[in-house]
C-alpha cells in the first residue's frame, strides 16, 4: 500500500515546465493554475478525490445536468479568488505575492474534507464531525508533507491571520465560495434565477480598516446576489424531491450500519466498511492514520457500488430502499410551517402498516425533518457597504429597499417524507 505521503513525493517529480496548466472551465472559460504549489495541490490524491464527489448530492434526481463535482467548484473558487485579489491590488491595497498564493491555496482546499455526496451523509457516516474540521485536518497533513508551506493559508482559513479580509474572502456572507457555487450550480441545473453577476460583485470589492467592503455602487448587485441565493436554496438545495432522495440515501446508510453493528455480513467497499463498522470522533482522525487514510479514499463510488449490491441483499428493508433509489421510485413529501402533528403522522403510519411495514421498521420509511433558509444573517460578520461619503454600513442599513430586511428573516419548514405503495421484498 502506498501512503499518502509517498504519493505526494511521486508528484514532486513533475517537471516545473509542466505546471503552468490552463483549464477550460464551462462557467468562466480558460482559467490558470498560477503557481507550482497550487499545481502540486491539485495533483495530490487528497484533492483528486474531489473529482468523485458530486457538488449537489442528490440534486441530479431533479436536475439531470447537476453532475458537476467539488473538484470543479474548488478550481472555480480559486479562479475567483485570483480575480478578487487583482481587483483589490488595482485599488491601491498592498497584497504580497505570498499572501495571494496563500489565499488561493486556502480557497482551493476549503472543501477537501467533504465526504460522499457532500452534505447529504455528513451527519450519518461521520456524526458530530463537520467537513470544515476535516478540511483543516487534511490541510495540516498536507502542510506537514510540504514542510510548512501552507502555514499562512491555514491561518487565513482559520481566521487567525492578522489581515482579517483574507478570511472574509474565504468564508463570509460574500465570499468566493458562495460566488462560485451559486454561479456553477445555476449553470449546471439550468435555474436561471440563480445568476448573480459575480464579475461585477468582484469589481466592487474594496478594503476599509482591514475589513472587506463593497462599494455603494454595487448595492443592487448585492441585493441580486442575496435574492438569487434565497431562490437557489428553495429551487435547488432544498427542493422537495432532493429532500426525498437524500432521506432515502440516509436511511439506506443508517440501515447498513445497523445491520453491520448487529453482525450481519454485508458487502461494502473496504473504505466504506471502515465507517459502517466504526463511529469515529475527530480525535480518532487525528490519532489513527488508518482512519484518515480510509477517508481520503472514500467517495460517491463507494456508496453507489454498495447500494447496487445491497439491492439484492436478503434484508428486506435494505434491499427495498436500495431498489427504490436506484430506479427513482422516491418517497413522497409534505411540507409544513409547523412540526407535523399526530393528525398528519397517524394516517401515514396506518398506510405503511397496511403495506406490511412493522412498527419496529417504520422509521426507515417515514422520515421527519426540517429545513431552514436564511439568505442573509445580520448577526456576526455582516456584508459591509462603503458609502460615497466614506461611512461603512451593514447592507441592510445601506439599502433603501425592504428586500434585504426580508431576506434576513430565517424561514423554517418542516417536512414528512414517506414511502407510498411500498411493499417489503421477501
Amino acid at each position: 500500500m502506498v501512503s499518502s505521503g509517498s504519493c505526494f513525493l511521486l508528484l514532486q517529480k513533475t517537471s516545473p515546465l509542466n505546471k503552468r496548466k490552463i483549464i477550460n472551465d464551462p462557467v468562466y472559460g480558460f482559467i490558470t493554475i498560477p503557481s507550482d504549489l497550487l499545481f502540486d495541490l491539485v495533483e495530490h490524491p487528497y484533492f483528486q478525490r474531489l473529482r468523485r464527489i458530486k457538488q449537489l448530492g442528490m440534486a441530479e434526481y431533479v436536475y439531470p445536468g447537476a453532475l458537476h463535482t467539488r473538484f470543479h467548484h474548488a478550481l472555480g473558487a480559486m479562479h475567483l479568488m485570483g480575480q478578487a485579489l487583482r481587483t483589490l491590488e488595482q485599488k491601491g491595497n498592498l497584497i504580497w505575492e505570498m499572501e495571494c498564493e496563500a489565499a488561493q491555496t486556502a480557497i482551493l482546499l476549503h472543501d477537501i474534507g467533504h465526504g460522499p455526496f457532500s452534505h447529504v451523509l455528513e451527519s450519518t457516516l461521520l456524526p458530530g464531525i463537520a467537513h470544515e474540521q476535516l478540511s483543516l485536518l487534511l490541510m495540516k497533513k498536507l502542510n506537514h508533507q510540504l514542510n510548512g508551506r501552507l502555514d499562512m493559508a491555514i491561518q487565513m482559513f482559520e481566521g487567525t491571520y492578522p489581515r482579517r479580509f483574507f478570511h472574509q474572502l474565504i468564508s463570509s456572507q460574500l465570499d468566493m465560495d458562495r460566488m462560485d457555487y451559486l454561479n456553477r450550480d445555476c449553470f449546471y441545473t439550468g435555474v436561471a434565477e440563480g445568476a448573480i453577476g459575480a464579475d461585477r460583485l468582484i469589481k466592487m470589492l474594496d478594503i476599509h480598516q482591514d475589513q472587506l467592503v463593497m462599494e455603494e455602487k454595487g448595492l443592487l448587485s448585492i441585493e441580486n446576489f442575496l435574492n438569487a441565493r434565497r431562490l437557489m436554496y428553495w429551487q435547488v438545495y432544498l427542493h422537495k424531491t432532493s429532500l426525498c432522495a437524500e432521506a432515502m440515501l440516509t436511511q439506506i446508510v443508517r440501515r447498513a450500519r445497523e445491520l453491520t453493528e448487529q453482525g450481519t455480513e454485508l458487502f461494502a467497499t473496504p473504505d466504506l466498511a471502515c465507517f459502517l463498522k466504526n463511529r469515529y470522533t475527530l480525535q480518532d482522525f487525528t490519532e489513527q492514520s488508518e482512519c484518515l487514510l480510509a477517508f481520503t479514499r472514500l467517495d460517491d463510488n463507494d456508496v453507489w457500488a454498495s447500494v447496487k449490491v445491497w439491492a439484492q441483499h436478503p434484508d428486506p428493508v435494505l434491499a427495498t430502499l436500495c431498489e427504490m433509489l436506484l430506479n427513482r421510485r422516491l418517497f413522497k413529501i409534505q411540507l409544513f410551517a409547523e412540526p407535523p402533528t399526530e393528525e398528519v403522522l397517524l394516517p401515514l403510519r396506518k398506510q405503511l402498516a397496511e403495506n406490511g411495514i412493522p412498527e419496529a421498521l417504520m422509521s426507515f420509511f417515514l422520515v421527519e425533518g426540517q429545513t431552514t433558509n436564511a439568505a442573509y444573517v445580520t448577526e456576526g460578520d455582516p456584508i459591509r457597504v462603503k458609502m460615497k461619503h466614506g461611512q461603512v454600513l451593514d447592507v441592510a442599513e445601506a439599502s433603501d429597499l425592504p428586500t434585504i430586511k426580508a431576506l434576513s428573516k430565517i424561514v423554517r419548514k418542516y417536512y414528512v417524507s414517506w414511502a407510498k405503495n411500498v411493499s417489503l421484498r421477501a
